[in-house]
């Protein structure tokens, strides 16, 4: 069989972007068992409560909900367990820092697959007040509108 090529999205965290400044990406890939390979190929999974977490040298990702794999049998696994992020040693040690940081902290923004591999894209993120968020909205209205505008004065 020949191998898989591209990326192919399974879940995305729209609202962290919405709640947080995101400061820096990194991709990394996730230690899963089998039938979570399976639920994630058949495109099932939420990243809404989920975060990262550096704990003894290891980064964590934390409540991230795979649903069971349906035709799994006593080899399920458990939905929201903690799955082990694969980082290299200096990325790693550069979220230590970071994370040590008031306010800031690690989110899941998306779960795809790359050439075959499970991938997660975790963010440094500082979580937005609320006038920031009001802002964003404002923003993104009046980008609609100028778009509806233009829209408009095309067609006439």
């Amino acid at each position: 069989m020949a191998r898989e090529r591209g990326r192919t999205l399974v879940a995305q965290n729209r609202k962290a972007r919405y709640d947080y400044h995101i400061d820096a990406t990194y991709e990394a890939g996730i230690v899963l068992t089998g039938t979570e390979v399976k639920s994630l190929r058949a495109g099932k999974a939420s990243l809404a409560d989920g975060y990262a977490e550096v704990r003894d040298g290891e980064v964590w990702l934390r409540n991230v909900h795979i649903p069971e794999y349906d035709p799994g049998t006593w080899t399920n696994h458990e939905p929201r367990r903690s799955r082990k992020l694969l980082l290299r040693r200096d990325e790693i040690s550069r979220l230590i820092g970071k994370t040590r940081e008031t306010g800031v902290t690690l989110v899941p923004l998306s779960l795809y697959f790359k050439d075959g591999y499970a991938k997660v894209e975790i963010a440094l993120a500082r979580g937005k007040k609320t006038h920031d968020k009001r802002q964003a909205i404002a923003e993104r209205e009046a980008k609609r509108e100028a778009e509806r505008a233009m829209a408009q004065a095309r067609r006439r």
